[in-house]
């Protein structure tokens, strides 16, 4: 991890693209790009999605703010549990359902049920789970001319 005050600190700096690459046990590998924006410390390091492109569905709100949060430090959830104490991992919860990059590292052959949601996973709203063998999260400025 980077961690998040320089990541806030590169994105502040401009406009950038967030691309999540993902690969699953089969060793498929997915991939979608959001514009996005992040808030600093004081608004819990808040996520604004707009997804641009991928080959895999959706599994993050778009538009609405989402805030980092970890098992000691609880962000706004659409639910009343705690997603990091229950799931393991800080994130970016909505819902505790729809993803979590950042989880357990669980292998296929312990995947059962209660140990599918402490992993890696990305879950659409209408459609299934991926269960994640690696997870990649990358940005870069929508202008990469500004490098030079």
């Amino acid at each position: 991890w980077l961690g998040l005050k320089k990541i806030y600190s590169i994105a502040s700096q401009g406009n950038y693209i967030l691309r999540i690459e993902l690969q699953d046990w089969r060793g498929t590998r997915r991939h979608i790009e959001y514009a996005f924006s992040l808030g600093g410390p004081g608004s819990s390091y808040s996520l604004h999605l707009s997804r641009m492109s991928g080959s895999i569905p959706n599994a993050l709100p778009e538009h609405t703010e989402l805030r980092f949060s970890t098992a000691d430090r609880a962000g706004d959830t659409a639910s009343d549990s705690n997603c990091p104490e229950n799931h393991l991992g800080g994130w970016w919860h909505s819902d505790c359902e729809e993803t979590n990059l950042n989880g357990k590292y669980v292998t296929p052959r312990s995947r059962g049920r209660l140990e599918r949601g402490k992993g890696l996973y990305w879950k659409p709203k209408k459609g299934r789970y991926y269960l994640l063998k690696s997870t990649k999260i990358m940005i870069h400025p929508t202008d990469l001319k500004s490098l030079d």
